[in-house]
């Protein structure tokens, strides 16, 4: 059984910054492509962010140049670094793979951007 855990997640001022990280049991990350997702309330979930096996990433235009992922696979984590976050940020972020989330869900971990 897959498992994947989320972490990191806190509360933030507007123009911080935050790491976010997802471990897995059961599979490797490296061989999978991963994303990161978030959902806020009232809204869909939506992708935030991609690693491939190769290491190539690719991110939502609302992200792009605040957020970095990566991976390290011999932690068998995945990471979500997040820069000059914004109230709009707050969700709670969970990790699955991609462009299929075929894992079942984690528990996610919630950002909350606010002053």
């Amino acid at each position: 059984q897959v498992q994947l855990v989320e972490s990191g997640g806190g509360l933030v001022q507007p123009g911080g910054s935050l790491r976010l990280s997802c471990t897995a049991s059961g599979i490797s990350f490296s061989s999978y492509d991963m994303g990161w997702y978030r959902q806020a309330s009232g809204e869909q979930r939506e992708l935030v962010a991609s690693v491939t096996t190769r290491h190539t990433t690719d991110y939502a235009d609302s992200v792009k140049g605040r957020f970095t992922i990566s991976g390290d696979n011999a932690k068998n984590t995945v990471y979500l670094e997040m820069n000059v976050l914004k109230p709009e940020d707050t969700a709670v972020y969970y990790c699955n793979a991609h462009p299929y989330p075929f894992f079942s869900w984690g528990q996610g971990t919630q950002v909350t951007v606010s002053s």
